[in-house]
């Protein structure tokens, strides 16, 4: 069990005695606090962190989380990941927006920003806002070699903004197509998108098609669409993010797709 969650534990024990003693109230869940959106502006808000998976790790075992992605350890996210409570991963369509997060307290913080990816979902009810940061996200908000130090403090108290996703020059928006993919039924994860981050709408063509299909949301990052009559591709996506913008990638999906295979855009979004 990771050090914060041990610590997490420990301070909610130490409220039930308390309110026992002294007779008050103990509270055990706190309510979410709003949605925050693409557009909410640059105001710094207050959340509490804490961290899980391996201190020098990247949150969960199988590098994966409740947004579908998979090696979150790897580029572009470098385990700079994070799992957000409700109004941050907003049932997955707060997927692989970014937020800066710092911290002034305890004294290992260096309260320089550092930005992490939302990639998972936080179900610990302790604050309005509560990001459960990977081993490395957490460590990335303290002085130069005083990471370790400042993981032991368990739960700490940050400010946090959403911003606008940045990658690498030559990331391109990526598709995987899910296992059990086939005509009549398609799903596809979306990731790596700029600027927003987050898709809030899928849409997909087959060939000759004059209209986009509405995708629905599976889970997480996941988009799919059951349709009695085969989709024949080449298929071409359209991608509507939460601010707005609108990507579209013409003839993305070959004609001889194939299910659990990555496909590579040459599409990406303006920061």
């Amino acid at each position: 069990m990771a050090w914060s969650r041990v610590a997490a534990q420990l301070a909610a024990a130490a409220v039930v005695v308390s309110a026992m003693v002294g007779g008050g109230r103990c509270m055990t869940n706190v309510a979410p606090g709003k949605n925050i959106t693409a557009t909410y502006g640059d105001e710094w808000l207050d959340a509490k962190a804490t961290w899980y998976g391996k201190p020098t790790g990247s949150g969960p075992d199988d590098n994966g989380g409740a947004c579908g992605y998979k090696d979150v350890d790897k580029e572009p996210f470098k385990g700079m990941i994070a799992c957000g409570n409700q109004p941050i991963f907003k049932d997955g369509l707060g997927c692989g927006s970014c937020f800066e997060i710092k911290c002034d307290k305890p004294a290992e913080c260096s309260n320089e920003p550092v930005t992490v990816f939302i990639t998972d979902m936080n179900y610990e009810k302790i604050a309005p806002y509560h990001f459960d940061l990977s081993g490395i996200a957490f460590g990335a908000m303290a002085k130069k070699g005083e990471e370790e130090k400042l993981r032991k403090a368990g739960e700490l108290e940050l400010k946090f903004r959403r911003v606008k996703c940045k990658y690498p020059g030559d990331t391109k928006i990526t598709f995987h197509i899910e296992k059990g993919s086939n005509p009549n039924y398609i799903a596809i994860l979306v990731k790596y998108v700029a600027g927003d981050g987050d898709i809030t709408g899928v849409g997909i063509k087959g060939k000759d098609a004059k209209e986009f299909q509405p995708m629905k949301q599976s889970w997480g990052a996941i988009w799919r669409i059951d349709t009695p009559k085969p989709l024949e591709g080449p298929l071409s996506l359209e991608l509507t993010t939460e601010g707005g913008t609108k990507l579209v990638a013409d003839d993305v999906i070959p004609k001889d797709w194939k299910a659990d295979s990555v496909i590579k855009s040459e599409l990406q979004a303006k920061e």
